[in-house]
């Protein structure tokens, strides 16, 4: 197992029993969740996880640094089948159904029950040497496999707030991160916003996601880059609204087919871009002038 996860690219791996899902979620939760879960893959006992770095240095740009290499759902779902191929021909009579934020499986709560990581008070993985800057990656299989976890609490020293602080929404507190304030929640919403919304994403240095919360903790101050290339390669750092002129949606998502921020459209990177410009009319040519 360690060998598959190793050359699948992973930073760390573990296993969590799906029966140690209803106490940790609550049972109002795992009643919704339940059937999802069934429906995936019938007769699920473990669910795998996967850690994936991401972090390719911090350089200017305007685009939040997990969507700057190619897509991570591609990316893991190509690795993550990797780990797959090997498990189908070790047990060919399990199921294994891969998944990187693109079904019903709760990543988060899987990677604490496996022990996968620490938690953050920004609600991320902390994973040394990577910090923060991990995608996650799983795998359901009806497969009993024994728990690897859980993770004994959080690499967060007691006294530190630093990205609650630097949290610009107040999104994050001590119970956790209010997805409704969170400011790269926000960025990719459609449609109108309330004045305050739009205020927040015009001062904001990203138009897509956002990266303060990360920024500020302190494992993340020397976090190791990833060896993973599409993660390396091709980055994009920024965009203008020069480079969305004259585009339709359906040009734009073929243009940009490969990047993580192309799944939402055209209309909101457009309305942010304008934002800014208005708010600076020379910001987004800088943050052009600006990368690398």
């Amino acid at each position: 197992m360690n060998e598959l996860w190793k050359a699948a690219g992973a930073a760390a791996w573990g296993a969590a029993a799906c029966s140690g899902l209803p106490p940790f979620l609550g049972e109002a939760v795992w009643a919704e969740l339940a059937p999802k879960l069934e429906a995936l893959c019938p007769g699920a006992k473990t669910i795998l996880v996967g850690a994936f770095p991401y972090y390719a240095g911090d350089t200017p740009g305007n685009l939040s640094l997990y969507c700057r290499g190619e897509d991570y759902h591609l990316v893991l779902g190509r690795r993550l089948q990797t780990v797959v191929d090997g498990l189908a021909q070790q047990h060919p009579d399990h199921h294994f159904i891969p998944g990187a934020d693109n079904n019903p499986v709760p990543e988060l709560a899987a990677a604490e029950l496996a022990g996968v990581g620490w938690r953050g008070r920004h609600g991320l993985r902390i994973v040394p040497p990577y910090g923060s800057y991990v995608f996650l990656g799983t795998i359901l299989t009806d497969l009993d496999l024994s728990q690897t976890g859980p993770s004994p609490g959080t690499l967060c020293g007691a006294h530190c707030r630093a990205c609650q602080k630097a949290c610009p929404t107040g999104a994050l507190t001590d119970t956790g991160c209010d997805l409704s304030k969170c400011l790269s929640e926000l960025t990719q919403k459609k449609g109108d916003l309330p004045p305050e919304v739009a205020a927040q994403i015009t001062h904001s240095p990203t138009v897509w996601g956002c990266d303060l919360c990360q920024r500020a903790c302190p494992h993340n101050k020397q976090a190791a880059l990833t060896p993973l290339p599409e993660f390396r390669e091709d980055l994009l750092p920024s965009l203008t609204l020069e480079d969305l002129e004259g585009l339709s949606n359906k040009a734009f998502r073929r243009q940009y087919a490969a990047r993580a921020f192309s799944w939402r459209g055209i209309a909101p990177l457009k309305r942010n871009l304008a934002w800014q410009a208005a708010q600076s009319p020379n910001a987004h040519q800088e943050n052009k002038e600006n990368d690398p």
